[in-house]
């Protein structure tokens, strides 16, 4: 299934890549709930999180721990939320959030802009905290 995530993962659209390996691709989330909100999805379509394999599974929830903890060592966070909500985009999804209080990851809340610069700079120190590990 054709997906704006699977468009995104062949480069048909652009987006602030943060890592890639051969199975799962990370980027900054364009509508973010804090500077440093990150998207880990799987290469391969899944529509729901509990449908994958386990192995596949398994395998990106630690590709997801290492970018989040590049997130937490490059934005001034707390801690790093977790989210799997899966109804936005029928693609599976973790959201990655920098959080400083509970309500950083209530997603009806208004969001912070950032601007074009501002989100490449904010990718370009993620990936070169990811980059050292």
């Amino acid at each position: 299934m054709e997906t704006i995530f699977t468009k995104i993962i062949k480069g048909e659209i652009p987006c602030y890549k943060i890592a890639e390996n051969e199975k799962f691709f990370a980027f900054l989330d364009i509508n973010p709930l804090n500077g440093g909100h990150t998207l880990v999805v799987p290469k391969k379509h899944s529509s729901y999180i509990f449908d994958m394999d386990d192995t596949d599974l398994k395998e990106m929830m630690v590709f997801a721990k290492k970018v989040a903890k590049a997130i937490e060592e490059a934005i001034p966070c707390k801690r790093i939320g977790v989210a799997v909500i899966g109804l936005e985009v029928p693609h599976t999804h973790i959201h990655l959030v920098p959080l400083n209080e509970e309500n950083d990851l209530n997603f009806r809340k208004q969001r912070p802009q950032f601007s074009k610069e501002e989100m490449q700079k904010i990718a370009d120190d993620i990936v070169a905290t990811y980059n050292k590990k």
